[in-house]
C-alpha cells in the first residue's frame, strides 16, 4: 500500500477515541482520517471519507460493533475491520461472533486505566494495523523436496491473525471419522478461547476441546489451547501450563510444536496458519528434526502472511496450501504413507 494508512477509529468513549488519534498521530505511516462516537455515525463518514481500516468498538448504543459489521461487509466486503472490545465474557463472545461475520482481527481492551490502554494501542493494535494493511510482494519459484516417508499421527495446528474464521473453514472440512487427534494453538486470551472451541464445536464434525485440565488424548479429537497457557503432550495426556512467554506469546505455536514433536516424532504434521509474526518457525524447525512434516497456509488464503511466510522462507515447510484446500491435504496424509519427493514448495527468492 502506497501512502499512509487512512483509519476510521469508531468508539462511543470519547477518551478511547483520543487516545488512538493521540498514538496513531505519532505515526508516519499512519492517519487518522474520521471517528465516530456509534455504528450509525460510522456508516455516514464512510459514505463520505475513503479510509483503508476501520477500528470499531463491540458495545455501543444505537448500533453496536456487530450491527455495524454486517451492514459495512454487505458495502465494503474487502475494507480491513479490527474489534475493539473489553475482555468481559459478553463481549468476548461478541467478538468471535465478529470474526466468523468477517471481521480481520481483535484488540481487547486492558482493565487498567489509560496508561494500560495507551500500551495496548502502541503494542497491539497498531502493529495490527500495519500487518493488515502493508503487503509484501513475494516472488515464488517451485523446488522439489527430497523423498522420505512417514505416517501421520498426530496433527499440530498453529495460528493467529485471522484464525478463528480460517479454523471454521478448514475443522468443518474434516470428514469423521478422522484417526488421529488435533492439537490446536490460537493467539487469543483465556475468555475468548472457551468460546472460540464452543464456537468450532458447533460446526465440525469432530469433537473440540479447551483445555483446562489434563485430559486423556483421544484419536479424532480437538484439543485447543487455552489462552495465556502454554498447550504440552506427555505420556498421552495432553495438559497446559503457565511457564513464561516465548517470543512474547502464551499460548506458544513453538511450545506445543515442540512437545507434539517430541511425543510422536516423524507421526508428527505441523500445520501454520494466517498469524502475524513468527511464532512456530523454530517449532517447525523441531518437527523437521524429529522427521516431521510442516505445511503452511499460502500467502493469497493468509489475512496476514507472518507465521507461515517465517516458517516458508527459513526453509521448513515441505508444501504450501491454500486454506479451502487444507482440510483435504490434512485428510489426505493421515490416510495414507505420503512420499515427500511429490511435494513442490514454493521458495521464496525475492521480497
Amino acid at each position: 500500500m502506497a501512502g499512509k494508512v487512512r483509519v476510521l477509529v469508531v468508539d462511543d468513549s470519547a477518551v478511547v477515541r483520543r487516545l488512538v488519534g493521540d498514538a496513531l498521530a505519532e505515526e508516519p505511516d499512519i492517519e487518522i482520517v474520521a471517528t465516530a462516537a456509534n455504528g450509525k455515525l460510522a456508516l455516514e463518514r464512510l459514505e463520505r471519507t475513503p479510509c483503508d481500516l476501520v477500528t470499531l468498538d463491540v458495545e455501543m448504543p444505537e448500533l453496536d460493533g456487530l450491527q455495524t459489521l454486517g451492514l459495512l461487509r454487505k458495502k465494503y466486503p474487502k475494507l480491513p475491520v479490527i474489534m475493539f472490545s473489553s475482555q468481559t465474557s459478553r463481549a468476548a463472545a461478541a467478538t468471535i461472533d465478529a470474526l466468523s461475520l468477517g471481521a480481520n482481527d481483535y484488540v481487547t481492551k486492558p482493565e487498567g486505566g489509560l496508561e494500560q490502554l495507551r500500551e495496548c494501542i502502541e503494542l497491539d493494535l497498531i502493529p495490527k494495523i500495519k500487518a493488515l494493511c502493508f503487503s509484501r510482494i513475494t516472488v515464488l519459484m517451485p523446488i522439489e523436496r527430497p523423498e522420505s516417508e512417514a505416517k501421520v499421527t498426530a496433527v499440530a495446528i498453529g495460528v493467529s491473525t485471522g484464525g478463528p474464521q480460517a479454523l471454521h473453514t478448514m475443522l468443518a472440512k474434516i470428514a469423521a471419522p478422522f484417526t488421529v487427534p488435533i492439537f490446536i494453538v490460537q493467539h487469543m486470551p483465556a475468555t475468548f478461547t472457551s468460546m472460540l472451541a464452543s464456537r468450532l464445536a458447533a460446526t465440525s464434525p469432530l469433537p473440540v476441546h479447551e483445555v483446562v485440565t489434563p485430559t486423556r488424548i483421544e484419536p479424532g479429537h480437538v484439543y485447543l489451547a487455552r489462552g495465556d497457557h502454554h498447550l504440552v503432550v506427555e505420556r498421552g495426556v495432553v495438559h497446559t501450563n503457565q511457564d513464561p512467554p516465548e517470543r512474547s506469546c502464551r499460548p506458544s505455536v513453538d511450545v506445543m510444536f515442540r512437545s507434539v514433536a517430541a511425543a510422536y516424532g516423524a507421526g508428527c504434521l505441523g500445520v501454520v496458519m494466517t498469524g502475524m509474526g513468527n511464532d512456530g518457525t523454530r517449532g517447525a524447525e523441531a518437527i523437521r528434526a524429529r522427521g516431521g512434516t510442516v505445511i503452511v497456509q499460502d500467502q493469497a488464503s493468509s489475512v496476514v502472511w507472518g507465521m507461515p511466510g517465517a516458517v516458508a522462507r527459513a526453509g521448513y515447510a515441505h508444501a504450501m496450501v491454500p486454506l479451502d484446500d487444507l482440510a483435504g491435504e490434512i485428510q489426505r496424509r493421515v490416510r495414507a504413507r505420503f512420499a515427500l519427493g511429490s511435494d513442490r514448495l514454493a521458495k521464496i527468492v525475492r521480497e
